[in-house]
């Protein structure tokens, strides 16, 4: 039985494509591509079930049609849509270093050397110039830099992201209630 710590979330099934069980996937790591991995995850009413990949074509840098082995109409197709994709922690080191994609670090929990543990990173913004991790702390969402010199490591294994924050860079809420 895969676990949810075992796999991370890359995209999502939109709709069927064509009558022959191709979806349309919206991704957002296209590391399916990169890794030599031969299937996806899809939790399917609460459950991580994998299933081997035919084939796929890009349409795009975000979205591509893939075809499952055993979807093969429209109709089977239709099951999956709006299922959120998975992929294999396990296969994620084959990727080329530094070619991770930022959900990947999501459920990671964050510590700060200085402050102890922030939270968990729930969310990662990269519609800004600098990628922020939305780090929710006590029903709050902190955002934190995600930028390399900020990061002193990662522990897959545990999924801890070890930070040193500058001065000052937690507490600027505090200011703005003043």
């Amino acid at each position: 039985m895969i676990k949810k710590e075992e796999v991370y979330r890359i995209g999502i099934f939109n709709k069927p494509h064509g009558i022959h069980g191709e979806l349309q996937f919206t991704f957002t790591d296209d590391i399916f591509d990169r890794a030599d991995c031969d299937y996806l995850v899809c939790q399917l009413d609460g459950i991580f079930v994998p299933f081997f990949i035919e084939e796929y074509r890009f349409r795009s840098d975000s979205t591509a049609l893939v075809k499952l082995e055993g979807v093969d109409t429209a109709e089977r197709a239709r099951m999956f849509t709006n299922v959120d994709v998975y992929f294999p922690v396990e296969h994620v080191d084959e990727a080329e270093a530094g070619e991770l994609s930022w959900n990947f670090f999501i459920g990671f929990r964050m510590e700060d050397v200085h402050h102890g543990l922030l939270g968990e990173v729930v969310d990662v913004d990269i519609t800004t110039v600098n990628t922020l991790f939305v780090v929710e702390q006590e029903g709050e969402e902190l955002l934190v830099p995600a930028q390399e010199e900020f990061i002193l490591g990662i522990d897959q294994e545990k999924k801890l992201i070890t930070v040193e924050l500058p001065e000052g860079l937690l507490n600027l809420d505090d200011l703005e209630e003043d």
